[in-house]
């Protein structure tokens, strides 16, 4: 199971059973809900909630601290309307998702793409912003990030309860910690561990390739003794490295560069922290 395109072809192979058998990104009670979307904010901490928008006589919304520049995921697909210097909520970008949804984005420091831009979810769509009298940041004291929603009725709702927890939402945990199979899942949340852990900005989509690679390998580098270039092309050396990773989460066959079903169960077992939902 050495080399990129076999670990690709597998992941293909195994997308639609392993998508199947999770239920999808998320399965809310809501008929109108779009199977991509998920929380790309689960693993910050919320400063303001939802309640605590309306009770100072926002419409609502919920916000998460961050460091200006961050990159900000697309939460799900569709297409990309920007607002400069939208009143209190400064530069905002609006995606419009196919059910009639849209979802903003607020306080932000930089738009990343044009108008119309069609995007997939965990695409990155802008830099997050808020320091207090930064062009962008509007009436925000403080580096954060604003989300809401807006339903096909034109009426504000708050994300979390349209993804169907509450107060968190998020990914599903992978079922390859059981099966040893790897699919979209679990792919998902290796992306979004890199994207918290090593710098990644790509999307989120369960379809892993050179950049997801990459950051995978500045990640092993800097904690798992990978000597080889971050060049995104995966072979023995990066197998390696990622299976010293599985063998402090249960893997205990050998460090040989051959990635099986025993390596993956102790990489997902890694990839189920709730930190990476």
């Amino acid at each position: 199971m050495t080399g990129k395109i076999t670990r690709r072809s597998l992941f293909r192979g195994a997308a639609a059973t392993s998508l199947a058998a999770a239920g999808g990104i998320l399965l809310p009670p809501n008929p109108a809900f779009a199977a991509d979307f998920y929380n790309p904010f689960a693993g910050y901490p919320i400063s303001d909630g939802w309640q605590a928008h309306i009770d100072r006589g926002s419409l609502g919304g919920i916000d998460y601290p961050m460091g200006v520049g961050t990159g900000v995921p697309a939460c799900g697909s569709g297409t990309i309307g920007n607002i400069p210097y939208n009143g209190t909520g400064g530069h905002t970008v609006t995606i419009y998702h196919p059910n009639g949804y849209r979802t903003q984005y607020m306080h932000l420091s930089e738009f990343l793409l044009a108008e119309g831009t069609a995007v997939g979810a965990g695409a990155i769509v802008a830099r997050s912003g808020g320091a207090a009298g930064a062009p962008g940041s509007g009436s925000s004291t403080g580096p954060h990030l604003h989300w809401h929603m807006i339903d096909p009725n034109g009426t504000r709702i708050n994300p979390l309860v349209y993804l169907g927890g509450g107060g968190g939402g998020g990914l599903p945990k992978t079922y390859t910690a059981t099966d040893g199979v790897p699919g979209t899942i679990f792919w998902q949340r290796l992306q979004n561990w890199v994207r918290i852990d090593a710098g990644y900005t790509g999307p989120v989509d369960g379809d892993p390739g050179p950049n997801t690679y990459a950051a995978m390998q500045r990640y092993l580098a800097a904690h798992h003794g990978y000597a080889g270039p971050a060049d995104g092309e995966p072979g023995p050396n990066t197998w390696a490295a990622l299976q010293r990773l599985a063998a402090g989460w249960g893997y205990t066959g050998p460090i040989d560069g051959d990635p099986g079903p025993n390596t993956w169960r102790g990489v997902a077992r890694f990839l189920n922290q709730d930190r990476f939902d």
